[in-house]
């Protein structure tokens, strides 16, 4: 796990990186072939750490989490003096990393989400990347993990050739996934959140302004009210209460270790 660049947030430690530096981080494990997990938390990814302490752990063993959201980057910027001048997006760091992917030749393997939004994913994604190699594409099977089936998963990853492993289940169930695999495969894995959704076509990203001005959030609510209203009209305050609370040190957000156990089972 790489440390250099982590920083406490909630207790939650996230890497003050930049989108240069975290495709670097990935085309560096492909290419060496070793296993790096990396995700980009929202304010949503960041309490599912702070609000369950197992969870905290497993996301404090990632080999990079990126400041998602700008409210994680503004956190960044207040607790620690980091000098983010912009945030890195789950779905552009996506692109980002699929672009040197598809430059150095370097095969992909798509996991999770349903067959119809992989449908709709592979033939957008070839058109932005003409030389991109889809090793491999499984969608979710949307139940926990059978007995030997985290193996079965491994070897197919494997024997596909692909050197990296784009994993769209959703927060929190992508990050458990990512760090059960990330011991049984020789290559980094990447949750990439509602990016497979955005990049078929099936979600719109909301205005630049609102992205800078951290609103993402109210939009994506407007979008999916009944889904969303608990995540954000409860979590958001909450981490805004945390936070000031880190801040002022009332609170001392101390960071739980690094999870290293396996776990018996996960959503597949």
């Amino acid at each position: 796990m790489t440390t250099g660049t982590k920083r406490n947030v909630l207790g939650v430690l996230v890497d003050a990186t930049d989108y240069a530096r975290a495709t670097e981080a990935v085309v560096a494990a492909a290419h060496d072939r070793r296993p790096l997990a990396l995700t980009a938390l929202a304010v949503h990814g960041v309490m599912t750490g702070v609000l369950d302490p197992a969870h905290n752990a497993r996301l404090n063993s990632f080999d990079v989490v990126t400041p998602d959201g700008q409210p994680v980057r503004w956190a960044l910027n207040l607790l620690h003096g980091a000098g983010l001048t912009d945030r890195v997006y789950g779905p552009e760091l996506t692109l980002r990393v699929l672009a040197r992917f598809a430059d150095e030749g370097l095969p992909v393997y798509l996991y999770g989400s349903t067959e119809e939004t992989l449908s709709r994913l592979i033939p957008a994604l070839e058109r932005r990347f003409p030389a991109l190699k889809i090793a491999g594409v499984e969608p979710s099977k949307f139940r926990s993990l059978e007995p030997g089936e985290d193996a079965e998963i491994a070897d197919r990853i494997k024997a596909s050739g692909a050197r990296l492993v784009l994993v769209g289940l959703g927060c929190p169930r992508q990050e458990v996934f990512a760090h059960a695999m990330r011991p049984l495969l020789d290559m980094p894995l990447m949750a990439v959140g509602a990016a497979f959704d955005y990049h078929a076509g099936l979600l719109r990203n909301p205005p630049p302004w609102m992205q800078r001005a951290g609103l993402e959030w109210f939009w994506r609510l407007g979008l999916e009210p009944k889904r969303l209203w608990r995540r954000y009209l409860i979590l958001n305050p909450a981490y805004l209460a945390r936070l000031a609370a880190q801040k002022t040190g009332v609170w001392k957000a101390t960071p739980p270790p690094p999870a290293t156990g396996r776990l018996a089972t996960f959503d597949v």
